[in-house]
Parts: C-alpha cells; structure tokens; sequence
C-alpha cells in the first residue's frame, strides 16, 4: 500500500481537474488592483487639470531629532522559522520513539529527490511537471514501525515559493483528496489555520492480507508542507494521529 499523495486521479486512476493554484489568483487579483489604481489616477490628473494651481509650502522643514537608544534586537535562531528551515531540514522532523525500529525505506539519508517523490504518485510523468511547476525545492523524510503492524510515515516537503504558494497549495490538494475517501472523519489541528487531520475508518483490504487501516494529517507552515501518514490493522484513534500532527508543527 502506497503512502503517495494524490496527483490529480482517484483510486481507479481516471483523470479528475486539479487543483486550483491560489498563486495564479493572486496574480491575477493584484494585476486587476494595479489597473484599478492606474484608472483612479487618470482620473485625477483630469481633474487637477481645470483647476486653479495652489501656492505650495515652503520645503524647509524644522530638522527632527533622532532617536536615541539601540534598534529592535534581532530574532534568535530559535524564534526565526527562516533560520531552522534554511538550514538541515531534517533536524524538523520528529524523532523516533524509543522502542521504534526502521519504517518502510524511502529516499536516500532522509532526502526525497524530486524524482523519487514524484514516484510515489499514480502517475509519476504527471506528478514530476506538476511539481516541477510548483517550485519543489526538497523534502526530508522518516519513517518508524511499533510492534508487526503499526507504521508511521513523516515527510516535510519545501517549496521555493518564488512565484507560487506551494506549500499551502500542496496542503489544499491533499486535503482534498483526502475528504473524497468514504467513512473519513476529520477534524482542524489547532494552531494552523487550514491543517488538518483525517482518520479513515473503512480499511482497505486484499485477499490473502490483514485489512489495513489508514490515518493523514496535513499542514504547512511558510514554504514547507506536512504529511504524516499512520497505518495498522487495527482502526487509528484520533488521538495518535493529532499528537503527531502538533507536536510535528510544534517544530516548524
């Protein structure tokens, strides 16, 4: 069973739209702004233009002393977000609890290359562009397993965000793939604005295998998404799922 995020497909693999990109929006709002306020200013050079010139002030301006006394201190390392997710972003990820033993094995040193993220999709070839347009700058990766059946999975995924919001973008899509799964509940994960997390309360079966139950949480914080996956043959609480999910943001 794959641990993927959807790419724009359902389970059966037929073609559905994609997500709405907010970056595109934005652009296009702040575009129609502009053209707002260059039609406002037309306007009133027309009228400026009938009327009678005013006498202006004089320029020479009584001098303003400054300020004494240092300038605002700047953030430490530890209260700058900008500082830990520039720096080695699997530092971020939650650690292993003790007792845990190795996870199923993805990317290399706890780096997911782009084409190995795009992988883990339905349709890799579709995935990788999509990404690529994303700006995906990298993702840090764990993975951990409790006893024969309990399993979780962790990816930070950074996004460049020069000219679209990939973080956030990455977490709309997710969310809602994740909210088309029959028997889903779901609830906010406090503190993040549109995060969340979902228990899926239908297992998926095959024959010949244990049914295996599946639980997601999903939340970005600046440029870097979240996704924690949990698996077992048993149904997930909520309760395990959300405390991953807030201590994980707790870090970022």
């Amino acid at each position: 069973m794959s641990a993927a995020a959807p790419d724009g497909q359902d389970a059966a693999g037929r073609a559905v739209p994609r997500p709405r990109r907010r970056g595109r929006t934005t652009l296009l709002i702040a575009a129609a702004a502009v053209l707002g306020l260059l039609a406002g200013t037309c306007a009133g050079y027309v009228v400026q233009a009938g009327r009678t010139p005013t006498e202006l002030p004089s320029l020479s301006q009584r001098s303003v002393p400054q300020a004494k006394g240092k300038g605002p201190e700047p953030l430490s390392a530890r209260q700058d977000r900008r500082v830990k997710t520039e720096g080695d972003l699997r530092e971020l990820l939650l650690k292993r609890p003790k007792g845990a033993r190795d996870g199923f094995e993805e990317g290399t040193d706890g780096w997911l290359e782009l084409a190995a993220y795009a992988d883990s999709y339905e349709k890799p070839g579709e995935a990788f562009s999509n990404l690529v347009e994303a700006q995906y700058r990298r993702a840090a990766v764990t993975s951990w397993q409790v006893g024969s059946t309990y399993a979780v999975g962790i990816r930070l995924v950074q996004y460049r965000q020069e000219e679209y919001a990939g973080a956030a973008d990455h977490v709309e899509g997710a969310r809602f793939w994740a909210e088309k799964e029959k028997s889903t509940r779901s609830w906010p994960v406090p503190g993040t604005g549109d995060g969340q997390v979902f228990v899926h309360d239908r297992p998926e079966t095959e024959a010949g295998y244990l049914p295996i139950y599946a639980a997601e949480a999903h939340a970005w914080r600046g440029d870097v998404a979240m996704e924690i996956w949990i698996y077992d043959t048993k149904p997930i609480p909520k309760g395990k799922i959300m405390d991953l999910a807030e201590r994980q943001m707790e870090r970022l």
